[in-house]
C-alpha cells in the first residue's frame, strides 16, 4: 500500500511541472542603474583589449627568438622561432584590426547578427594566415629549423593563457 495521495482535479501534475520550467517564474524584474551605479560598475570591470594579446604574443615571440639564439648560438634558431611566433603573432593582429575597426557594424548598423559574422569571418581569415605563414615558412627562413619554429608557435600561443592568468590576478587584488 503506497502513501500517496492523487492529486486533486484542480491540481494537473503537468502544469505544476512545467510551471518550474518557465522562464517567468524566475525572473526579477529589471531595475535600470542609476548613473552613478553605472560609473561604479565601469570601474569595478577590467579595461582590457585585443591589443594587450597582440602586444604579449609579439613580446613573446621576440623573447623566444633571443632564447633560441641565446641556447644554440645559430640565427638559423632563432628566426625559425621567430617566425612561428610571428605566425600567430600576425594574424591575431590582423584578427584584432578587423574585429576593432567594426566594419561589418558600420556597414549593417542595428544588425546584432553582424557582430557574430564579423567575428567568424575575421577568425576564419587568421586561421588562413596562419596557416599560409606555416606552409611558406620554408620560402622565408633560410636553413628552416621545425623544432624552433614549434617551439616559437606554442610559446606565443600560450600568451592567450598568460594574458587570462594576469587579468585574473588583477581582479583578485581589486
Amino acid at each position: 500500500m503506497t502513501d500517496s495521495v492523487p492529486p486533486r482535479p484542480s491540481e494537473d501534475p503537468r502544469s505544476a511541472r512545467a510551471d518550474a520550467w518557465e522562464d517567468e517564474a524566475e525572473t526579477e524584474e529589471f531595475k535600470p542603474l542609476t548613473r552613478e551605479e553605472a560609473q561604479q560598475w565601469r570601474t569595478r570591470q577590467p579595461d582590457d583589449s585585443v591589443w594587450r594579446v597582440v602586444r604579449w604574443q609579439m613580446a613573446l615571440a621576440v623573447l623566444t627568438a633571443l632564447a633560441g639564439w641565446a641556447l644554440t648560438l645559430k640565427p638559423s634558431v632563432a628566426w625559425s622561432a621567430l617566425y612561428g611566433g610571428l605566425s600567430i603573432a600576425l594574424p591575431t593582429a590582423l584578427m584584432a584590426y578587423g574585429l576593432t575597426s567594426n566594419l561589418l557594424g558600420r556597414m549593417f548598423p542595428g544588425v546584432a547578427r553582424a557582430s557574430l559574422a564579423g567575428l567568424l569571418i575575421w577568425e576564419g581569415a587568421k586561421i588562413l594566415l596562419a596557416l599560409a605563414m606555416l606552409w611558406s615558412a620554408p620560402r622565408w627562413v633560410p636553413d628552416l629549423n621545425w623544432l624552433a619554429l614549434v617551439a616559437g608557435l606554442v610559446v606565443v600561443l600560450k600568451a592567450y593563457a598568460l594574458v587570462f592568468v594576469m587579468r585574473a590576478r588583477r581582479t583578485l587584488k581589486r
